[in-house]
């Protein structure tokens, strides 16, 4: 069978809604520990922000004492205290930027280093998982998921430590300040002012959150579709369907624009808001300070400080919205990407797994043998019902039947793709779930029928099988495989970029590097699942010569839709419906007539019709 259906399997991850508190704080925490691993670092940076915000709330208590300095005073102080104070006041705002800069300096290391340990440990991890993961999840989506969990670490560090952080210690030491030298009314202006600034923040970010959320999954889905539509490029040609293509992808940006403009709309309100809250807190601040200063009781110096402090605050304050809502969807976009990484792998390695061993007086042969396999990809449909039989060591063996039968799966199931519900899997007497998948797979080369290719050289595809091999060594397979005159008469040779998925190839071309790659891994079980397929008859029977001359020291299985490319083979299982309905060579299943010889006599058949309408 062809196509997957899904199943509950565990490589599922509950869904949970972004932003969730719980959920935020599980991806805090998933987070701290690749951070922590640099504490010292980091230590050293928080020590450099503590001292950066300690020369910030300096610079305007030096301000106040210059301003004082310079009111009306004996000449004698006159000549020297505002030069001190003055030359203080620049080596604090330098000691805020130098401070400023070395944590920065400090933490970007921290910082990067987070980043590529999750980006790579995430990347390795969805190699991990199964297929039928994969078939299920759309793969532009995943990269997207990858790419905003990194970008979302950079930005909740960023936020974090160089905004949020710092102006709580700044609101802290402003606070203290203003209770050790002033009435307790100026640092309840501060609190009511700033409690009531945070609060409408949160209220209204959260409030546009549901917006900015729509227009992330629209902008999601519009890229999605456009991926979907330009890696499936043919298919749209093919069906003229360049309009339809547009206009779903019109549709999509239509949405999102209307999400957009109540995302800038609700922008407005929150701005309008900060601002009438800025105005009011510093409305009240000066008030109270010019009463001071009235009666005696402050100086104006005093007035600068207060009017300094209550600005000093509200402009990091003033972005609060903004950066709320970014640290929130930096939260969510990690915790997409740790739901990727903790992702359960339905097919792992058992903790006592261990690698294929290979009987040591037969070399690298091996013996296949499926015993009473059951098998479905949904649970509710079964695909393989009791299939048992034996591939002798350095024998071939093919399997025919019409499409669906389950052939395929046959392959996959070696491979160890998905796990057999029923019977076993065994490789020289191993049960493949006992085994390393390392090494299951390094024994075992398959030519598939539908041939993807990376968008690199054709040299690079065609070492693939084995990246460490020799130039002169993939010229050789590219011979065996009969695509080495053809590679020669392309501009750029070996070195020609074969195009997304191997486009810039055509199918026969792209089944020869695939022949080839395979050749060049040598592995000790061969698969050809229709490996020939979509050759020309004359290449075809050259290759056929090739992969017999291939698989004469090795187990091979044959997938084979035409039954002349299975004659010479030593067993012939035909399968229909999951189930083997005959077995044996080609000789015995002609002899007896069954459904091996309709098929035989009706592939003829049609030979014999394309031959003469190729005549004519």
């Amino acid at each position: 069978m062809r196509g997957v259906r899904a199943v509950a399997g565990r490589d599922r991850a509950p869904m949970a809604e972004p932003g969730e508190p719980r959920r935020d704080l599980q991806t805090l925490r998933s987070l701290l520990p690749y951070l922590w691993a640099y504490r010292t670092r980091v230590v050293f940076a928080v020590v450099c922000l503590i001292l950066g915000k300690v020369a910030v709330v300096g610079v305007p208590i030096l301000l106040k004492h210059i301003v004082d300095a310079l009111a009306p005073a004996p000449a004698a102080g006159l000549a020297f205290v505002p030069i001190a104070l003055v030359l203080a006041y620049g080596a604090l705002r330098l000691a805020t930027s130098v401070f400023t800069e070395l944590r920065e300096f400090l933490f970007a290391r921290v910082t990067q280093s987070a980043v590529r340990t999750l980006a790579l440990k995430t990347f390795r991890h969805l190699h991990q998982l199964s297929l039928r993961f994969h078939l299920e999840r759309r793969t532009g989506a995943v990269t997207r998921e990858i790419d905003h969990g990194i970008r979302g670490i950079a930005s909740l560090v960023s936020y974090t430590l160089y905004s949020i952080l710092p102006t709580v210690v700044e609101i802290g030491l402003v606070f203290a300040y203003l209770l050790m030298h002033y009435e307790i009314w100026f640092a309840i202006i501060v609190a009511a002012s700033l409690g009531v600034y945070i609060a409408f923040t949160l209220v209204v970010t959260n409030w546009r959150t549901r917006y900015r959320r729509q227009v992330n999954e629209l902008d999601a889905k519009a890229s999605s579709n456009a991926v979907d539509s330009l890696l499936n490029y043919e298919t749209v040609k093919y069906f003229n369907n360049e309009e339809f293509e547009a206009q779903r992808y019109d549709a999509t940006l239509a949405q999102q624009e209307r999400a957009s403009l109540r995302v800038q709309r609700s922008l407005n309100v929150l701005n309008g808001g900060q601002q009438a809250i800025i105005a009011i807190g510093l409305t009240g601040m000066l008030w109270r300070a010019a009463l001071g200063v009235r009666s005696g009781a402050m100086s104006i110096g005093d007035l600068v400080l207060v009017n300094a402090f209550m600005m000093q605050l509200y402009v990091p304050l003033n972005f609060l919205g903004v950066i709320y809502r970014e640290i929130r969807q930096a939260l969510t976009d990690m915790d997409r990407m740790f739901r990727l990484l903790y992702q359960e792998r339905e097919i792992a390695d058992r903790p006592d797994a261990h690698p294929l061993v290979f009987a040591s007086s037969a070399g690298r042969s091996l013996e296949v043998r499926f015993a009473h396999v059951e098998f479905g990809y949904d649970l509710r449909r079964k695909i393989l019902h009791g299939i048992d039989f034996t591939i002798a060591p350095r024998t071939t063996c093919a399997v025919v039947g019409a499409t669906g039968a389950g052939k395929s799966t046959l392959a996959r199931l070696l491979f160890r793709f998905y796990d057999v519900q029923g019977g076993a899997v065994l490789l020289n007497g191993q049960d493949v779930r006992e085994l390393t998948q390392h090494s299951l797979r390094s024994a075992i080369g398959i030519v598939p029928q539908d041939t993807v290719l990376f968008n690199e050289s054709i040299e690079y595809n065609i070492a693939y099988g084995r990246p460490q091999a020799t130039h002169e060594q993939v010229v050789a397979v590219a011979r065996a495989a009969h695509i080495h005159d053809f590679i020669l008469s392309l501009p750029d040779g070996y070195r020609t970029v074969v195009g997304e998925r191997g486009l810039k190839l055509s199918g026969g071309e792209k089944q020869r590097v695939a022949i080839a790659r395979t050749l060049l891994k040598d592995p000790a079980l061969m698969i050809f699942d229709e490996a020939t397929s979509a050759l020309d008859t004359r290449t075809e029977i050259a290759i056929q010569d090739e992969l017999n001359a291939a698989s004469a020291q090795r187990t091979t299985l044959v997938i084979a839709h035409r039954l002349s490319t299975v004659v010479g083979a030593d067993q012939i299982l035909v399968m229909d419906h999951g189930r083997i309905v005959e077995s044996g060579s080609h000789a015995a299943l002609m002899a007896r007539g069954g459904a091996y010889a309709r098929m035989w006599a009706l592939q003829q058949r049609e030979g014999e019709r394309q031959a003469g309408l190729a005549a004519a």
